[in-house]
């Protein structure tokens, strides 16, 4: 494996990681006696909020709804795979160079 397909595999297993994480914290928000202040729920909340609200800036919550998270799970699902697609096509194209 040379390194450009180790470096793409390694960011598409942290976008996935990092989905479970994102799934995590949107089912736990249908929790409202969470206190996100306690650490596993703040630890969680640091590293999903910063991204969620790139997208809660387009799309506000609306009647307590929140469909930010739904468009920023569809644009790491999409970045996955655009990644493994480039990964796939690197592949072959190192199989056909040696």
């Amino acid at each position: 494996m040379n390194p450009l397909q180790l470096l793409i595999s390694t960011i598409s297993g942290f976008v996935g990681i990092y989905l479970v994480l994102l799934f995590i914290r949107i089912l736990l928000s249908w929790f409202p006696t969470i206190d996100w202040l306690n650490p596993p729920f703040s630890i969680l909340t640091q590293l999903t909020d910063p991204y969620l609200n790139i997208f809660r800036s387009f799309i506000p919550p609306l009647g307590g709804l929140d469909f930010s998270a739904i468009l920023a799970i569809l644009a790491l699902q999409l970045l996955k795979s655009a990644l493994e697609q480039v990964q796939v096509s690197v592949a072959m194209q190192n199989s056909l160079l040696g």
